[in-house]
């Protein structure tokens, strides 16, 4: 069966054909976030859509056979509000970068641990529900307000609908129950809000002819448990890191939706043959965008400059690219980017290299969260996203976890886990392991430093994050 996946990310739209050879057609559609003064990140609503279209029907053209499904995989806590009887949207997509919902937040703090033990997650401007808060209290009080991927799919569907490991980065959702909660509803100050119809992923939840002859819609689920159902991770303690706009670690927790009293959250990853299955998840902010940021500062070109420019050492120079804030551990919005120990030496190659580091350590200190629910450190990681192409940055992620990375064999980890999801749809005799394509990986990194070297740089860039942190907060 041939399976148009769509991946609708922040940066760009990419749409596959696969087939159960492999990706037989690919085309992409590039985007670009408005970055606002305030912390405000928006993007155009019908550019989301358009992206999602005409790739999608490039590459339905170019595969050149019959399709059995449309899959969709999403950006996750993007909002907006919109008309849900023309589709016509009423604000801009409010994106998960967006700050300006921190005020909400503020508000509700004495509320926080409820809405951790209720979502597993932490109160945050990152997630869904404080923008959509946002959302009503500053632009509209017309029409529903929903993550992009309800209104993607009312375009092509006309369905009201979103799957559950979407509905989980909302702060919407009672995490064990995996339904709306009513009391979380109410927190928020949305209550009488029209909310979508939760579905599994591996559901059909109607059909379209946006892409040529009728067909099911299928594979709806969150863009980075896609990649973790493609990557295979569906034992306990295995682990992916996606390298995106942001970086995005998620570790599999089986069917128990822990609680960490240490910053680190917990999502639906799917909900796959009537079983719902968890994991816990950490963000780094920015990954590709802080690399975009140094393009736009004259220090590299393109992101394929990386490996050329960044020098072998950073020469004590140490950077948090926090352009976005902070989550976990430290659910720091306010926090901001930082370079220190530059000297009258320092150049592009040393700022370049402590910045990849900056983005490894990030994710180096949100594994360590895992160990104590895990009983033991990850013994490998699996890696994918458009940054992995840097060798320097995979070789300081191996260094600092101290692990092997595995780097995926496709670009597209994303869209073929969403294409996964659907192929479970169409067939109800196959088993949830035996739905992604098999893979070995591209490239296999180990650890070159030694566990003290890697310990005593994390030591070390910790403390000029706390420093940094502290001069913040006294300002």
């Amino acid at each position: 069966m041939a399976i148009l996946a769509i991946d609708q990310g922040t940066s760009g739209t990419k749409a596959i054909v696969v087939d159960d050879d492999g990706i037989v057609a690919v085309a992409e559609r590039a985007l670009r976030p408005r970055y606002l003064p305030g912390g405000g990140v928006e993007q155009d609503p019908q550019e989301l859509l358009r992206s999602v279209l005409e790739s999608g029907r490039e590459a339905a053209q170019s595969a050149g056979r019959p399709l059995s499904a449309v899959a969709l995989a999403n950006q996750g806590e993007t909002v907006l509000a919109w008309d849900p009887d023309s589709g016509t949207p009423l604000t801009t997509a409010v994106s998960w970068q967006d700050r300006r919902a921190e005020s909400v937040c503020a508000e509700l703090a004495e509320h926080a641990e409820e809405i951790r033990e209720r979502t597993a997650l932490q109160l945050d401007p990152y997630f869904s529900a404080p923008k959509m808060a946002w959302l009503r209290r500053n632009l509209t009080r017309e029409g529903v307000v929903t993550t992009t991927d309800t209104w993607i799919v009312h375009q092509l569907t006309g369905e009201f609908v979103t799957d559950t490991s979407t509905a989980s980065r909302s702060l919407l959702l009672g995490i064990d129950e995996v339904a709306w909660d009513e009391r979380l509803i109410e927190l928020f100050g949305l209550t009488g809000e029209r909310l979508p119809r939760l579905v599994a992923s591996d559901e059909i939840v109607g059909t379209t002819t946006a892409f040529g002859a009728e067909i099911p819609v299928a594979g709806l689920i969150v863009d980075q448990q896609a990649a973790l159902l493609a990557e295979g991770c569906f034992d306990r303690g295995t682990a992916k890191c996606t390298y995106g706009t942001g970086a995005f670690l998620l570790v599999n927790l089986g069917d128990r939706a822990a609680r960490f009293d240490n910053g680190l959250t917990t999502s639906v990853a799917w909900t796959l043959r009537g079983r719902t299955s968890y994991c816990a998840d950490g963000q780094v902010y920015t990954a590709a965008s802080a690399v975009r940021w140094m393009c736009d500062l004259g220090l590299i070109e393109t992101a394929a400059d990386l490996d050329v420019v960044a020098a072998d050492s950073s020469d004590g120079v140490l950077c948090a690219p926090s352009f976005a804030g902070l989550a976990a551990p430290w659910w720091r919005p306010d926090a901001g980017a930082f370079l220190s120990g530059m000297t009258l030496s320092t150049g592009r190659p040393q700022i370049v290299r402590a910045v990849l580091e900056g983005i490894s350590a990030q994710v180096a200190e949100l594994a360590a969260l895992s160990d104590e629910e895990l009983g033991a450190p990850l013994v490998r990681l699996r890696v994918d996203g458009g940054l992995t192409r840097s060798r320097v940055l995979m070789q300081s992620q191996a260094d600092l976890l101290q692990t092997p990375i595995d780097v995926y064999g496709s670009e597209h980890a994303t869209a073929l886990g969403a294409a996964a999801a659907a192929r479970l749809a169409l067939d109800p005799g196959l088993d949830v392991v035996d739905a992604p394509l098999p893979w070995t990986p591209a490239r296999t990194f180990t650890p070159q430093w030694t566990a003290d070297e890697s310990g005593r740089f994390r030591a070390e860039w910790r403390a000029a994050v706390d420093a940094d942190l502290t001069r913040r907060s006294k300002a």
